[in-house]
């Protein structure tokens, strides 16, 4: 939860301020919780919205767009080629942030929850307030940018 909040703020000790937020808003509103729906995809909506307000109070509107394993090889397949070393990793690291940084929010938010927290589209869906098709749109169009963004800084993949 710390991890999508800090995506969408930017800011790691905001984000540990407001997933406390996140719990209190979701205490006191226990009783409105559905019981039918999983509970990780309520907080998350919540700590999801806790994080937009917050953006929307420090900063303008048109801002908040602008500031989300290697598997061992089987019978008869190749081994994997040998992962990069720590320093090309940690700027990769660093080039995969700036890049997600880059992203409108929502896209961010999606990626986000997809990859780092491994919700389904429709848990996605659920937090972000979308339908199910928007959340894997959202995933899908994030991918593309990433895709392009890190090319564009020389991250290209192999050919």
């Amino acid at each position: 939860m710390v991890s999508l909040i800090a995506r969408i703020t930017g800011d790691r000790a905001q984000a540990e301020d407001l997933a406390q937020e996140t719990f209190v808003k979701a205490f006191r509103n226990l009783a409105a919780f559905d019981t039918t729906r999983r509970l990780s995809s309520w907080l998350f909506r919540i700590a999801h919205n806790t994080a937009i307000d917050a953006m929307r109070r420090s900063r303008p509107r048109a801002s908040l767009d602008a500031a989300h394993n290697a598997s061992a090889a089987g019978p008869g397949e190749p081994a994997a080629p040998p992962g990069p070393d720590p320093v090309e990793r940690q700027e990769l690291g660093r080039a995969l942030e700036a890049a997600l940084a880059e992203l409108r929010s929502d896209q961010r938010a999606a990626i986000v929850l997809r990859y780092e927290n491994g919700l389904s589209f429709d848990e996605i869906g659920s937090v972000l307030g979308v339908p199910e098709a928007t959340a894997r749109s959202h995933v899908h169009r994030a991918r593309k940018e990433l895709a392009r963004l890190l090319t564009a800084s020389g991250w290209a993949p192999p050919r």
